[in-house]
Protein backbone atom coordinates (compact mmCIF):
# COMPACT_ATOMS: atom_id res chain seq x y z
CA UNK A 1 0.00 0.00 0.00
CA UNK A 2 1.01 3.60 -0.50
CA UNK A 3 0.82 6.01 2.41
CA UNK A 4 -0.41 9.48 1.52
CA UNK A 5 1.22 12.51 3.13
CA UNK A 6 -0.85 14.95 5.16
CA UNK A 7 -2.59 17.72 3.28
CA UNK A 8 -0.76 20.38 5.29
CA UNK A 9 2.43 20.63 3.29
CA UNK A 10 4.82 18.74 1.04
CA UNK A 11 7.57 19.26 3.59
CA UNK A 12 5.70 17.39 6.33
CA UNK A 13 7.36 14.08 7.21
CA UNK A 14 4.58 12.62 9.37
CA UNK A 15 2.11 10.18 7.86
CA UNK A 16 -1.55 10.34 8.83
CA UNK A 17 -2.83 6.96 10.05
CA UNK A 18 -5.41 5.44 7.77
CA UNK A 19 -4.69 7.61 4.74
CA UNK A 20 -3.78 4.84 2.34
CA UNK A 21 -4.81 3.66 -1.06
CA UNK A 22 -7.32 0.79 -0.67
CA UNK A 23 -4.93 -1.61 -2.38
CA UNK A 24 -1.60 -1.78 -4.16
CA UNK A 25 -1.31 0.69 -7.02
CA UNK A 26 -1.45 -1.00 -10.41
CA UNK A 27 1.80 -0.64 -12.38
CA UNK A 28 1.60 2.22 -14.84
CA UNK A 29 2.50 1.40 -18.42
CA UNK A 30 5.07 3.49 -20.32
CA UNK A 31 2.54 4.68 -22.89
CA UNK A 32 0.16 5.68 -20.10
CA UNK A 33 2.92 7.64 -18.39
CA UNK A 34 3.73 9.44 -21.64
CA UNK A 35 0.05 10.31 -22.15
CA UNK A 36 -0.22 11.69 -18.61
CA UNK A 37 2.90 13.80 -19.08
CA UNK A 38 2.10 15.30 -22.46
CA UNK A 39 -1.69 15.23 -22.40
CA UNK A 40 -2.39 16.20 -18.80
CA UNK A 41 0.48 17.33 -16.59
CA UNK A 42 2.57 19.51 -18.91
CA UNK A 43 -0.46 21.55 -20.06
CA UNK A 44 -1.52 21.80 -16.43
CA UNK A 45 1.89 22.94 -15.25
CA UNK A 46 2.07 25.57 -17.97
CA UNK A 47 -1.35 26.98 -17.14
CA UNK A 48 -0.85 26.93 -13.38
CA UNK A 49 2.55 28.61 -13.77
CA UNK A 50 0.83 31.49 -15.54
CA UNK A 51 -1.77 31.82 -12.79
CA UNK A 52 0.73 31.48 -9.95
CA UNK A 53 2.95 34.11 -11.55
CA UNK A 54 0.01 36.53 -11.73
CA UNK A 55 -0.77 36.04 -8.03
CA UNK A 56 2.88 36.58 -7.06
CA UNK A 57 3.03 39.73 -9.18
CA UNK A 58 -0.09 41.04 -7.40
CA UNK A 59 1.81 41.21 -4.09
CA UNK A 60 2.67 44.90 -3.57
CA UNK A 61 6.42 45.46 -3.71
CA UNK A 62 6.45 46.87 -0.18
CA UNK A 63 4.11 44.27 1.36
CA UNK A 64 6.12 41.07 1.05
CA UNK A 65 6.39 40.88 4.85
CA UNK A 66 2.61 40.88 5.30
CA UNK A 67 1.24 37.90 7.22
CA UNK A 68 -2.36 37.46 8.40
CA UNK A 69 -1.27 35.94 11.69
CA UNK A 70 1.92 35.62 13.70
CA UNK A 71 2.22 31.90 12.94
CA UNK A 72 1.62 32.34 9.20
CA UNK A 73 4.30 32.62 6.57
CA UNK A 74 4.78 36.08 5.13
CA UNK A 75 3.51 36.66 1.60
CA UNK A 76 7.01 36.39 0.16
CA UNK A 77 7.83 33.31 2.24
CA UNK A 78 4.67 31.56 1.06
CA UNK A 79 5.32 32.50 -2.55
CA UNK A 80 8.88 31.17 -2.26
CA UNK A 81 7.59 27.92 -0.77
CA UNK A 82 5.35 27.45 -3.81
CA UNK A 83 7.99 28.08 -6.46
CA UNK A 84 10.87 26.32 -4.69
CA UNK A 85 8.74 23.20 -4.25
CA UNK A 86 7.89 23.19 -7.95
CA UNK A 87 11.61 23.29 -8.82
CA UNK A 88 12.36 20.48 -6.36
CA UNK A 89 9.74 18.20 -7.89
CA UNK A 90 10.65 18.95 -11.50
CA UNK A 91 14.32 18.33 -10.68
CA UNK A 92 13.42 14.98 -9.11
CA UNK A 93 11.88 13.64 -12.30
CA UNK A 94 14.99 14.32 -14.33
CA UNK A 95 17.40 13.15 -11.61
CA UNK A 96 15.43 10.03 -10.74
CA UNK A 97 15.43 10.88 -7.02
CA UNK A 98 14.42 13.65 -4.66
CA UNK A 99 17.01 16.01 -3.24
CA UNK A 100 15.70 17.35 0.06
CA UNK A 101 18.56 19.73 0.70
CA UNK A 102 17.35 23.11 2.00
CA UNK A 103 16.50 25.66 -0.69
CA UNK A 104 16.58 29.04 1.04
CA UNK A 105 15.35 32.10 -0.83
CA UNK A 106 18.30 33.87 -2.48
CA UNK A 107 19.27 37.21 -0.94
CA UNK A 108 18.70 38.78 -4.35
CA UNK A 109 14.95 38.14 -4.07
CA UNK A 110 13.69 41.07 -2.02
CA UNK A 111 10.17 41.54 -3.39
CA UNK A 112 7.50 40.05 -5.64
CA UNK A 113 9.07 41.49 -8.80
CA UNK A 114 12.36 39.75 -8.06
CA UNK A 115 10.58 36.48 -7.29
CA UNK A 116 8.46 36.60 -10.43
CA UNK A 117 11.59 36.96 -12.55
CA UNK A 118 13.35 34.13 -10.71
CA UNK A 119 10.28 31.93 -11.12
CA UNK A 120 10.18 32.31 -14.88
CA UNK A 121 13.95 31.94 -15.30
CA UNK A 122 13.97 28.68 -13.34
CA UNK A 123 10.65 27.21 -14.44
CA UNK A 124 11.17 27.51 -18.19
CA UNK A 125 14.33 25.35 -18.55
CA UNK A 126 13.00 22.72 -16.17
CA UNK A 127 9.72 22.56 -18.06
CA UNK A 128 11.62 22.02 -21.30
CA UNK A 129 13.57 19.17 -19.73
CA UNK A 130 10.32 17.53 -18.67
CA UNK A 131 9.15 17.46 -22.28
CA UNK A 132 12.18 15.31 -23.16
CA UNK A 133 11.96 12.70 -20.40
CA UNK A 134 12.00 9.09 -21.54
CA UNK A 135 9.23 6.65 -20.73
CA UNK A 136 11.70 4.79 -18.53
CA UNK A 137 12.26 7.95 -16.47
CA UNK A 138 8.52 8.55 -16.18
CA UNK A 139 7.71 5.10 -14.78
CA UNK A 140 10.68 4.88 -12.41
CA UNK A 141 9.50 4.49 -8.81
CA UNK A 142 10.65 7.43 -6.68
CA UNK A 143 10.62 7.47 -2.90
CA UNK A 144 9.23 10.54 -1.15
CA UNK A 145 10.68 10.83 2.36
CA UNK A 146 9.93 7.17 3.01
CA UNK A 147 6.23 7.99 3.12
CA UNK A 148 5.25 6.61 -0.25
CA UNK A 149 6.65 5.45 -3.55
CA UNK A 150 5.11 6.38 -6.89
CA UNK A 151 6.05 6.39 -10.57
CA UNK A 152 7.92 9.61 -11.25
CA UNK A 153 5.27 11.08 -13.53
CA UNK A 154 2.65 10.91 -10.76
CA UNK A 155 4.55 13.47 -8.69
CA UNK A 156 3.57 16.12 -11.21
CA UNK A 157 -0.02 15.72 -10.09
CA UNK A 158 1.17 16.05 -6.51
CA UNK A 159 3.03 19.30 -7.16
CA UNK A 160 0.11 20.75 -9.11
CA UNK A 161 -2.16 20.20 -6.11
CA UNK A 162 0.51 21.61 -3.80
CA UNK A 163 0.88 24.81 -5.81
CA UNK A 164 -2.87 25.32 -6.20
CA UNK A 165 -3.41 24.75 -2.47
CA UNK A 166 -0.81 27.26 -1.33
CA UNK A 167 -1.63 29.73 -4.10
CA UNK A 168 -5.18 29.78 -2.75
CA UNK A 169 -3.74 30.74 0.63
CA UNK A 170 -1.59 33.42 -0.96
CA UNK A 171 -4.50 34.88 -2.91
CA UNK A 172 -6.31 35.40 0.40
CA UNK A 173 -3.47 37.68 1.52
CA UNK A 174 -4.00 40.10 -1.35
CA UNK A 175 -7.04 42.18 -0.42
CA UNK A 176 -6.05 42.56 3.27
CA UNK A 177 -2.72 44.01 2.11
CA UNK A 178 -4.51 46.41 -0.26
CA UNK A 179 -3.87 44.50 -3.49
CA UNK A 180 -6.15 43.34 -6.30
CA UNK A 181 -6.93 39.68 -6.92
CA UNK A 182 -6.10 38.68 -10.51
CA UNK A 183 -8.23 36.47 -12.74
CA UNK A 184 -7.47 32.79 -12.26
CA UNK A 185 -9.91 30.26 -13.76
CA UNK A 186 -12.14 33.10 -14.86
CA UNK A 187 -12.63 36.70 -13.89
CA UNK A 188 -12.11 37.83 -10.33
CA UNK A 189 -14.13 40.73 -8.96
CA UNK A 190 -11.11 42.99 -9.39
CA UNK A 191 -10.32 41.93 -12.95
CA UNK A 192 -13.99 42.33 -13.90
CA UNK A 193 -14.08 45.84 -12.41
CA UNK A 194 -10.89 46.74 -14.30
CA UNK A 195 -12.43 45.48 -17.54
CA UNK A 196 -15.58 47.54 -17.01
CA UNK A 197 -13.57 50.64 -16.17
CA UNK A 198 -11.54 50.25 -19.37
CA UNK A 199 -14.65 50.42 -21.58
Amino acid sequence: TVTLIPAKCAGNRVAVPGLRYPGPMQPIQPDQASFLLHGVYLPGLKNEHRITKSVIEAIPLDKGDYRPDGISKSALELAWHIVATEMRFMDALEAGAFDFSPRPRPDSIKNSHDLSGWYTENFTPRFEKLTKLSEEQLVKILDFRGLFQLPAVMYLEFVLHHSIHHRGQLSMYLRPMGAKVPAMYGESYDSAEARKAAK
